[in-house]
């Protein structure tokens, strides 16, 4: 009824199409009368009996424009008959609610009793997990307990922990041994326990000086124990090592043995050193003197050994390169050397800077003594200083090692024991040196020190370096000054007193051939622009004085005979050593080929000089257009042409003779002739050229001339085969 009454009243008050007006649709056409009928109540407040006129107008203008309420008020719907409708619908409808209401009334009933079923149940379960909850509570309070007590003994574990392994360290460094004590004073320093346990001494004293400066109380105990124990393994260890160095002073006996026995007990030293400094003295005092001793008497005695096994003829003041052979010296002076030459020849002395030789064993000068031997020079300052640099070099890497020494100290220490025996070497080279005239000998000891020098740097070793550049200082000089001596007794020769003149090498080009060849190969390996200067110095002497001695032969041909013969000479021997890109090389090549096109150019001008000038003039008067002068000579080109046709065999034989009379090198003879005949053809050639001209073409000699092709296969059997 309420229902009733409230939708009569809506229809009522609410307009049609307002918001809160009925939607009504139909679900067949309105011509039918039937459809269904849909609520639209929107925001409609049905519990007050307010309403806003001016808003119901506007429901009513927005419903009266809607489609349905148009179609409807077309069709003339009664809406009280719809309200009825509807209000028995509703009736019957809510008769239909209530019968299935009573229906289903057991099923309510059952469902209520489920429902009071269920909610005893879940208060019991309530109940069950209140206490279960309380429960938890009290076990995570006890679980927080236990996990405060677990990290309160975990810090007191590590604390004792931490506590007990520096007491145990601090234990184990206080405590000494029964064993260490028994092994200090009863065992032999060579056995290998008396190491090991001078090693745990050592740990003990320097842990001993460590608690003595925080004024550690337990340090007092062991303090007496450890400095006995220290006494007992300091005399011990002195005994035993000045036992070794006391050795080295037996005759004949290797050092380097002891010396490999000191470096397996290289810690005992190193003991002495951070225990007592006294004792480290006294025996690296005692090895310093004793070792220097040792390295003097033994350097000493085999330096003068070896000087007795040198070869007793050495060049003097005399023995220079522009020196005559037939030089007479005074009634006291001593004889000269049987040959100069072999002062200035390096033969197989250059050997000596092999790496076979240079690091090979050294002289024994008793053995070449009983072989009747005898040695240059370089050879005895190879074998020398071969044996300091070995002994040298085991001695420094000894006491970098032995005595723990790096640097400036090494360097110092290795001075204090070697340094009088390079005083010693230095003196003697000295002494030698300012008498000596070899230069050779010289050079060679240069480039010998040189290639020690790094080997030494290549064994890491510098203990040596300051001797050898003292040493290089000594030979430098000398071997200048004796360079500058012969390029002075060069300058100054006077070819008047050489001997007679000759037209085969000279001596005095022999000795500069060899001695250049020999100074420029060594000097290949390692380059000295000083040397190069001299070396090109001592060059332009030699050719003034090739020159001075060519202008002493009256004829051009000797002189040109001489020049070529001196200046093939220097060049054969200059390339058997020297690089064929040499300065040296490259001026005697070309000072011979010129000499040579010159003397070609003289041997042809006997027999076919004629020819040559007419050659010469007509192709002067062909650049110049001037050939018809030469009709004129009509009688001496007939002259010319009969007389080469009859005399060029006789005279190309005559001519190949002589020049291999005239030069001493048969290869450079057979060169000569060939230039010679290749550059008579060119002549003959250029002579058919001329006549070939228009103004000589006429000539009727013309006929007699000889075929060109013809003439180089006959002057082919004129050339000699070598």
């Amino acid at each position: 009824r309420q229902i009733k009454a409230g939708w009569q009243q809506i229809i009522r008050l609410v307009p049609l199409g307002s918001e809160h007006s009925l939607t009504i649709l139909e679900e067949g056409s309105a011509r039918r009368g039937s459809g269904r009928v849909l609520l639209n109540l929107g925001e409609l407040d049905l519990t007050t009996d307010e309403f806003i006129l001016d808003e119901v107008d506007i429901h009513i203008q927005a419903n009266l424009e809607d489609d349905l309420v148009k179609e409807a008020l077309k069709t003339g719907v009664d809406l009280r008959q719809y309200s009825k409708q509807v209000e028995a619908e509703l009736q019957r409808i809510e008769q239909a609610s209530i019968r299935d209401y009573i229906k289903e009334s057991q099923n309510i009933a059952l469902l209520h009793n489920q429902i009071t079923a269920c909610d005893s149940i879940l208060e019991r379960m309530e109940g069950m997990l209140s206490g279960f909850q309380s429960d938890l509570s009290s076990i995570s309070s006890e679980i927080q307990t236990l996990q405060q007590q677990s990290v309160s003994m975990n810090v007191r574990l590590k604390n004792r922990q931490a506590v007990r392994s520096q007491l145990s360290q601090l234990v184990d460094e206080l405590v000494v041994p029964g064993a260490m004590i028994s092994t200090i004073l009863d065992s032999p320093v060579t056995e290998q326990d008396f190491l090991e346990q001078l090693h745990e001494l050592n740990n003990k004293i320097n842990f001993a000086k460590e608690l003595s400066f925080r004024e550690t109380l337990a340090c007092s105990d062991i303090q007496d124990t450890v400095d006995k124990l220290r006494v007992k393994a300091v005399t011990k260890i002195r005994e035993f090592i000045l036992q070794k160095i006391y050795s080295f002073r037996k005759p004949m006996t290797n050092y380097q043995i002891p010396q490999n026995t000191l470096l397996k007990y290289r810690f005992f030293y190193q003991f002495l050193l951070a225990n007592e400094r006294t004792v480290a003295k006294e025996v690296r005092d005692e090895y310093v003197d004793t070792m220097s001793k040792i390295y003097y008497s033994y350097f000493k005695s085999y330096s003068g050994r070896l000087l007795k096994v040198q070869y007793e003829e050495v060049a003097d003041k005399d023995d220079l390169m522009g020196v005559e052979d037939t030089a007479k010296k005074g009634f006291f002076s001593k004889p000269s050397l049987k040959s100069r030459n072999t002062i200035f020849t390096l033969g197989q002395r250059g050997s000596v800077l092999s790496p076979a030789e240079l690091e090979g064993p050294v002289l024994v000068p008793h053995t070449a003594q009983r072989g009747d031997s005898r040695y240059p020079y370089e050879l005895l300052f190879r074998s020398q200083h071969y044996a300091l640099l070995d002994n040298g070099c085991r001695e420094f890497l000894f006491l970098s090692d032995f005595f723990m020494v790096a640097g400036n100290s090494a360097l110092d220490l290795f001075n204090s024991i070697m340094g009088k025996t390079l005083s010693m070497f230095l003196k003697t080279m000295s002494s030698y040196v300012s008498d000596c005239f070899d230069s050779i000998a010289v050079f060679l000891c240069i480039h010998i020190v040189l290639r020690f020098r790094a080997i030494t740097a290549k064994r890491s070793v510098p203990a040596l370096d300051r001797y050898w550049d003292a040493v290089l200082e000594l030979l430098w000089p000398r071997f200048e000054f004796i360079l500058e001596q012969n390029i002075q007794s060069i300058r100054n020769s006077d070819p008047q007193r050489l001997g007679l003149l000759d037209t085969r090498p000279h001596y005095i080009t022999r000795r500069y051939a060899e001695f250049s060849s020999a100074i420029v190969s060594i000097n290949q390996t390692f380059p000295n622009e000083r040397t190069n200067t001299l070396l090109g110095q001592l060059q332009v002497e030699v050719e003034n004085f090739v020159l001075k001695m060519a202008a002493e032969f009256p004829s051009r041909r000797d002189q040109l005979i001489f020049l070529i013969n001196n200046y093939d000479m220097m060049l054969s021997v200059l390339m058997e050593r020297a690089a064929d890109d040499s300065k040296e090389v490259e001026g005697f090549q070309q000072l011979l080929l010129a000499r040579t096109q010159e003397f070609i150019e003289e041997i042809l001008s006997s027999p076919f000089g004629g020819m040559i000038a007419f050659v010469k003039e007509a192709e002067a008067l062909m650049e110049k257009g001037q050939l018809d002068r030469l009709k004129n000579d009509e009688a001496r080109i007939c002259q010319l042409v009969r007389g080469f046709s009859s005399s060029w065999k006789q005279s190309v034989e005559a001519m190949s003779q002589e020049v291999m009379r005239s030069f001493t090198n048969f290869k450079n003879g057979t060169s000569i002739i060939q230039g010679a005949l290749t550059q008579l053809i060119q002549y003959y050639h250029g002579f058919h050229k001329v006549l070939n001209q228009p103004p000589l073409r006429s000539l009727a000699v013309r006929s007699e001339l000889i075929n060109l092709h013809h003439l180089m296969v006959e002057v082919k059997k004129h050339k000699p085969n070598f």
